[in-house]
């Protein structure tokens, strides 16, 4: 917002500071799912021994985002609700199936994160509503997840980024999800590579053949960051790097 305001794209006559509510902030443990508060400082994320030991997939993600100062002071509300499609915390949430419970004059209400976005800069969120928590189940056993992201400099927003969250029984896939930042009006959420490696041993030419499928899913724009032929070119690479971690961490873990 602050961004936004001082280059004049925004000119609010009010600003709300919701900052001292402190239903909306914290992390904490359900019977089912971690309930994360909207104002939940970035920082807070990464400190989080819940997230760490629990959510390593978001704790990845949120440790790439800026510098210690950035996330000093920005919310995983925030960067959501700027709903860049380039927002590192979106792909891991997505990956991981979180909710956004959003509140609001009519009362509360919940939906897949994954159809939280409808474009860039534009969410769901109705006159009067805020986004209120996030709710991410708790991993499966056997999930293994990574998170990567290319950008121009380490505290630039991502050319492409990719989070992926896989359940493994050995070196085959359970169940997995492909989400991609940055190439394409919202994080997008890749299905048709997902079914193509779901109950498959992630060998080599498996590997090989999710990364074809990516990068002609996807559907980038040329902008200051890249071109659409290097975000084709750089998702493949990326998503076979993601799989070969997972793949590496599972053999690891037999």
């Amino acid at each position: 917002l602050i961004p936004k305001m001082k280059q004049a794209v925004l000119k609010p006559k009010h600003v709300v500071n919701l900052k001292r509510i402190p239903e909306l902030a914290g992390v904490r443990e359900e019977a089912e799912q971690i309930r994360i508060g909207a104002l939940t400082r970035l920082r807070d994320l990464e400190r989080s021994i819940i997230v760490t030991e629990k959510l390593p997939l978001l704790h990845e993600a949120v440790t790439a985002i800026g510098s210690v100062q950035i996330r000093n002071m920005g919310t995983i509300g925030g960067n959501l609700c700027n709903a860049s499609p380039a927002a590192d915390s979106a792909q891991a949430l997505v990956a991981l199936d979180a909710k956004a419970n959003i509140a609001g004059p009519s009362g509360e209400r919940s939906i897949e994160l994954e159809s939280f976005f409808t474009g860039p800069g534009r969410t769901v969120l109705g006159r009067g509503e805020l986004l209120a928590s996030l709710t991410v189940p708790y991993p499966e056993e056997g999930s293994r997840g990574a998170f990567i992201k290319l950008g121009r400099t380490s505290l630039d927003l991502a050319t492409v980024s990719i989070a992926v969250n896989a359940k493994m029984k050995k070196e085959t896939v359970e169940s997995i999800r492909v989400v991609m930042g940055a190439v394409a009006p919202t994080p997008l959420r890749l299905r048709s590579v997902e079914q193509s490696l779901a109950k498959k041993k992630l060998t080599v030419e498996a590997i090989e053949e999710a990364g074809r499928l990516v990068s002609e899913s996807i559907k980038p724009i040329d902008d200051i960051r890249g071109t659409a032929e290097y975000r084709r070119i750089a998702s493949k690479g990326l998503t076979m790097e993601a799989l070969t971690r997972i793949l590496e961490d599972s053999r690891r873990s037999k």
